[in-house]
């Protein structure tokens, strides 16, 4: 630049100033900039992102093709790395690696846990086992899971290494050997497309079908079992125990929540709190999961830490912090146990572990680093875990809430105050992050409980609020003392501290879920919007700066995507049950049958269950028509054995639709037009497929019911 140049910048300094452009990209560059500790965040996204394609696939690959991209993937970043290139180059190809790796590993997963699938058997067949465990009851009864060692009509390389079976009476106890007469059938596909998928579930976790008991449970005398069984019955037996003596000294309203929070065993629990508890959002504290685990954990740190510092011999000699992270650690894998094992208890426990292993290694023991290890480790070990509510609300909400201790300013250390005033700053204080916690927390988990359980408590944030205090300080300490203390007849004043702390709680949420409208009810969006909400919530934890708010339209899709119309018609798998959509009202035709099935999907489509009228419907042992179509376009056919001609044409003329359980091998001209599901199709279209036509019958589509199109007749096959 010469003299006259630097002569005219001086005289004229507006021609120095940057235009708006050059500011944006310089502000843009900052914002990249401060990301520099934070693009390897990415990499546990990105793997799980492979394992949710994998699990999104209509199809099963190949193992080698999923281990060669892999390795092409893996060698390209190391290559391009090792030559020096820029992170604009690296970076995509590292999230390009992890997500490969994700694919590959929840194909090696699904293989390694493969095991034989119970046939649906025609007939009842006679079942004997070892109770292995005793499962949370379900609507016809207590449930437990067994390992058969025999099952008439299968072979041994057929026989599932797990079944979970409802029981007449009083459940077994965990080491028996019982024998029974029980109608076997595979593990049941998702209520509605996209729901909970127990198949998919019961698969990753060995259950291999579930049998419903006709008689009562008998004992057996089968060969002795291995002794990882042997093993895991006798863990299983003392935990049991554990929950039973809980009870006793508690009673069983109070000990029954006790005894889940402890051992996971909700055999106590009545429907009417359970339904108390998820209208007040009080739902997560009976789970084992990350806040029993944080609790137990932390109260054993600090337990110890202040142990050691009040013995000052000790204190001097040996590391405070570090003795209480090994009692941290001891004490979560002695709750893991405790609990059972389930797999929420397990990501929780690598989640604690990692922070408790931060601390021996003297590291910040909270941080997003941490957490993203935690989160590789967990996807490692059970990929599944990315398709699954508990994985996703559990490390949304963890992100959001260091997200918000990394962000919180650090208050002013005072000096010298009069304890009045601190009293009431730290009380202060400790409400406005308890506060900001929640709702940080619920904000985070809101897009999943929408989309997987369509209810939102209105008054969550106020149960929490009343019942935190109780719980993070007096129940689950008191409880915690008392389940170790019990064995040997010293748990009871725990225990009784730790009983009127849940009575407390179920006094909380009773009172908030009978407020006006505590409870609104949420159709699911598209399946396809959970990921981009997903997103949004991972964008505004991770990123750091202003630009992290741009995640915040994604994290609402849940809440603002338009969503379709009603179906008009769901129809269960076999054909047992229907309901059909009339003003906004999901008219059930045989209520009491598959409850949960048709509640779930009345709430996935925003639709309130109502009973069919007695008027207007034919009915008997075995079928239901409606008299006239304003009365409903379906008709069933539930009896085993298929109808005869005469009857299969009076339900066709009756309906638009027509499900019949059992196979029908000839259709009569009045079903000429109509939509005829039969056993065939039932057991074709599972969860949302496509049904093609067979010679001879009209098909359709079984959604596990729903259908997505207006009722018309059928004009070949035809899909969502």
């Amino acid at each position: 630049m010469g003299e006259g140049s630097v002569g005219e910048a001086l005289i004229r300094p507006d021609a120095a100033k940057p235009t708006p452009a050059a500011r944006l990209r310089s502000w843009l560059a900052e914002q990249v900039a401060a990301q520099a500790s934070r693009w390897r965040l990415w990499g546990p996204v990105a793997f799980g992102g492979g394992c949710a394609v994998y699990f999104a696939l209509r199809f099963e690959s190949a193992f080698w093709p999923l281990a060669l991209a892999v390795g092409a993937a893996a060698s390209a970043w190391g290559l391009a790395k090792a030559r020096g290139a820029s992170r604009r180059i690296t970076w995509p190809l590292l999230m390009i690696a992890c997500m490969a790796a994700g694919l590959a590993t929840a194909k090696a997963r699904t293989a390694f846990v493969a095991a034989p699938i119970a046939p649906a058997l025609s007939a009842p067949t006679v079942v004997e086992a070892w109770v292995v465990d005793v499962d949370s009851p379900g609507q016809r009864g207590a449930r437990v899971v067994i390992a058969p060692v025999w099952i008439r009509d299968l072979a041994p390389n057929q026989t599932p290494v797990r079944l979970r079976a409802t029981v007449r009476g009083e459940p077994p106890r965990p080491g028996e050997a019982i024998r029974l007469f029980a109608i076997l059938n595979p593990p049941p596909p998702p209520a509605s497309p996209g729901a909970y998928d127990f198949g998919r579930n019961a698969f990753f976790q060995g259950l291999g079908g579930v049998a419903f008991a006709l008689s009562e449970t008998r004992q057996a005398d089968p060969p002795r079992p291995p002794w990882r069984l042997r093993l895991e019955m006798a863990v299983n037996g003392a935990r049991y125990a554990l929950a039973e003596r809980i009870v006793a000294r508690l009673g069983e309203r109070t000990g029954g929540i006790a005894a889940a929070m402890t051992t996971s065993h909700e055999t106590w629990i009545s429907q009417d709190d359970m339904d108390v508890m998820r209208d007040s959002g009080l739902a997560h504290i009976l789970s084992v999961s990350g806040l029993h685990m944080a609790i137990v954990g932390g109260f054993v740190f600090f337990a110890v830490r202040l142990g050691v510092a009040a013995w000052a011999w000790l204190a001097l000699r040996a590391p405070g912090k570090k003795i209480a992270a090994v009692a941290g650690l001891l004490a979560v894998g002695a709750y893991l146990v405790v609990s059972g094992a389930p797999p929420p208890a397990e990501r929780a426990a690598i989640t604690a572990s990692i922070a408790f292993l931060a601390i021996l290694l003297d590291r910040q023991a909270v941080t997003m680093h941490g957490l993203a290890v935690a989160a590789f480790i967990v996807l490692a070990i059970q990929p599944e875990a990315i398709v699954t509510p508990g994985f996703q609300m559990s490390f949304a909400a963890t992100a959001a809430l260091v997200a918000l201790v990394e962000a919180w300013p650090p208050g002013p250390r005072e000096i010298s105050a009069p304890w009045p005033i601190l009293a009431v700053q730290r009380f202060a204080g400790w409400i406005t992050a308890a506060v900001a916690a929640s709702l940080v927390a619920g904000m985070a988990t809101g897009p999943f409980s929408m989309q997987h359980f369509n209810r939102t408590a209105m008054y969550g944030l106020l149960a929490n609020l009343g019942t935190s205090p109780v719980a993070d300080f007096v129940l689950m300490p008191a409880l915690a003392l008392g389940a170790a203390l019990e064995p040997l007849g010293l748990g009871a004043p725990f225990l009784w501290v730790a009983g009127w702390g849940v009575d407390l709680m179920l006094a909380i949420g009773s009172w908030t879920a009978s407020l006006p409208g505590a409870v609104r009810t949420i159709p699911s969006a598209p399946d396809f919007v959970l990921p981009i909400a997903f997103f949004g919530v991972i964008f505004i934890c991770l990123w750091r700066g202003r630009l992290r708010w741009l995640g915040l339209p994604l994290a609402a899709a849940v809440l603002v995507w338009p969503r379709a119309p009603a179906p008009d018609l769901w129809i269960a798998e076999g054909g047992t049950n229907a309901a059909f959509s009339r003003q906004g009202e999901a008219v059930v035709l045989r209520p009491g049958v598959r409850t949960f099935a048709v509640d779930l999907w009345s709430r996935r489509r925003g639709l309130a269950l109502t009973e069919r009228e007695a008027d207007g419907w034919s009915c008997d042992r075995f079928s239901c028509g409606p008299d006239d179509a304003a009365a409903g376009p379906v008709a069933l056919w539930w009896g085993r054995r298929a109808p005869d001609v005469e009857r299969l044409a009076a339900l066709c003329r009756s309906a638009v639709v027509i499900g019949v359980r059992p196979v029908v091998t000839e259709l009569p001209s009045a079903c000429a037009g109509r939509l005829v599901l039969d056993g065939v199709d039932f057991a074709r279209g599972g969860g949302g497929r496509t049904l093609a036509r067979r010679p001879g019958l009209a098909c359709g589509l079984d959604d596990g019911g729903a259908r997505q199109t207006p009722l018309d007749p059928p004009n070949g096959p035809r899909g969502q």
